[in-house]
């Protein structure tokens, strides 16, 4: 007869890897679309500049928009069941848009394949969580959260080795056998959790959702119609509108979806703006790094992938020694510690140029990585520490989109000061918008460091996760 403790041990590394290898891919086709937009712009569907752009950010709103609700859907109803209808509808979304005939049905089936992303992504973190002994969760939520940020290397080194000899629809049809083998995989492997009575509040779900949708809307086309633009202006006063409605509703409700009090609680506030604050300068550095390699280093579409593979090994070499160093000294240092080498990082990338050797710019990206590899578990761990037992998926896509949230700010800050360099025109407009680009959001990171650090809760330990 098998040993019980040896299954138990085989189950909870079962759903280890494979709740961080959906993560991963979830992530993955974030980043690298942007590689694909080349192709895509000289493509028989003949995209215009603004269809090119909802092409990319139409997954980016649809998965951000939806995290939290998501999460909340999970917790109340089968946060696996959840997780395998997100990734049969990610796979399916995928297929749409490698078929797609017109650029309608692309910009479709990326929303669907980031309603799917939302599905899936809060599930994965609470399922593992339930899985995994009390002793290794931290070091679980810290492979988790590397992984999220591996996903956007990833997806750039797997579009760069498909993009090298196959058109578009390829990057697509990629993920449709990816998905189905995740889904076995989870299907097989992955215990189920206890169902918990979560809010799905139907009235607070739409408001919140509209007022993201919204409000990413404006951040999303705001680099490319201006920041005064009607449209723009008007989506950004939509979207607080309807956020204070759902502010509102949710401090009258009984059972919220989220309740706003929990920003209260200085682990989960500082949490999330730590969270968005270093995404936003993970974001900003991919949406300039691949112009930068191709367009004034001369890399090929494969190098380009390969030469971010730096960010990887940093983020998982330093997470697996960030929950030992914040056992020992604390999270308030070592988050710190981690968003001080960030900001180093983004100052010391806004000084290349064409000149720059390979090797010196490895380093600043190690820099990098090596910061967001401190703090993300910590960060992570402070949000679900925060929360009541039986909300891990709410707490994961709180996470997840705070995340998304700050992606997406930092894509659109440095668009924006890209644009207004005139970075289009030749590569030393581009260097000059990308120098100004990197300090603006390393000026940016420093002030959300601070506030983090200075807010997180005074004595500074976090307490393990509770169980799903």
């Amino acid at each position: 007869m098998a040993d019980p403790s040896v299954a138990a041990m085989r189950r909870e590394n079962s759903t280890l890897v494979l709740m961080c290898l959906t993560v991963l891919v979830l992530q993955s086709l974030v980043a690298g679309i942007n590689l694909a937009i080349p192709q895509l712009a000289a493509s028989d569907l003949h995209p215009g500049a603004s269809d090119l752009v909802w092409i990319v950010d139409a997954y980016v709103l649809a998965f951000a928009g939806l995290l939290i609700p998501a999460g909340a859907l999970g917790d109340r109803y089968g946060r696996k069941g959840v997780l395998l209808a997100g990734l049969a509808l990610f796979g399916a979304a995928n297929l749409v848009s490698a078929l797609a005939p017109n650029v309608a049905v692309l910009q479709a089936g990326r929303a669907i394949g980031g309603v799917a992303a939302a599905l899936a992504q809060p599930a994965t973190l609470a399922l593992l969580l339930h899985a995994t002994r009390p002793e290794r969760r931290p070091q679980a939520i810290a492979l988790w959260t590397a992984c999220m940020g591996f996903g956007g290397m990833v997806g750039n080194l797997v579009a760069g080795a498909v993009l090298q000899w196959f058109d578009w629809p390829a990057l697509f049809l990629t993920f449709v056998p990816v998905a189905a083998l995740l889904v076995a995989g989870v299907a097989l492997y992955v215990p189920r959790a206890p169902r918990h009575d979560a809010s799905v509040d139907p009235i607070g779900t739409a408001l919140l959702t509209g007022g993201l949708f919204a409000v990413l809307h404006g951040i999303i086309e705001g680099p490319v119609r201006g920041w005064t633009d009607t449209l723009v202006l008007a989506s950004f006063a939509a979207g607080l509108l309807v956020l204070t409605a759902f502010a509102a509703h949710a401090l009258r409700s009984r059972k919220p979806l989220l309740d706003p009090r929990i920003f209260t609680i200085p682990s989960v506030r500082a949490g999330a703006l730590g969270v968005g604050a270093t995404f936003f300068a993970l974001f900003g550095l991919f949406f300039v790094n691949a112009q930068f390699l191709q367009d004034v280093k001369g890399y090929s579409t494969l190098l380009t992938g390969l030469a971010i593979g730096p960010l990887a090994i940093g983020m998982g070499v330093v997470s697996r020694r960030a929950v030992p160093l914040t056992q020992k000294y604390g999270p308030r240092p070592v988050i710190g510690t981690g968003l001080a080498a960030i900001v180093a990082g983004l100052l010391l990338l806004s000084t290349v140029d064409a000149g720059t050797p390979y090797p010196v710019y490895a380093g600043y990206l190690l820099l990098m990585a090596a910061g967001m590899g401190l703090c993300a578990p910590a960060l992570t761990g402070g949000i679900l520490a925060g929360l009541p037992a039986g909300s891990a998926g709410l707490g994961s896509g709180l996470n997840s989109a705070a995340r998304e949230v700050g992606a997406a700010l930092g894509v659109a800050l440095i668009g924006t000061i890209l644009t207004a360099h005139h970075a289009l025109r030749s590569p030393a407009d581009f260097l000059a918008g990308l120098t100004v680009g990197y300090r603006v959001l390393a000026a940016v990171l420093a002030v959300a460091a601070v506030l983090v650090v200075i807010t997180w809760p005074a004595p500074a330990r976090d307490r393990d996760p509770v169980p799903a």
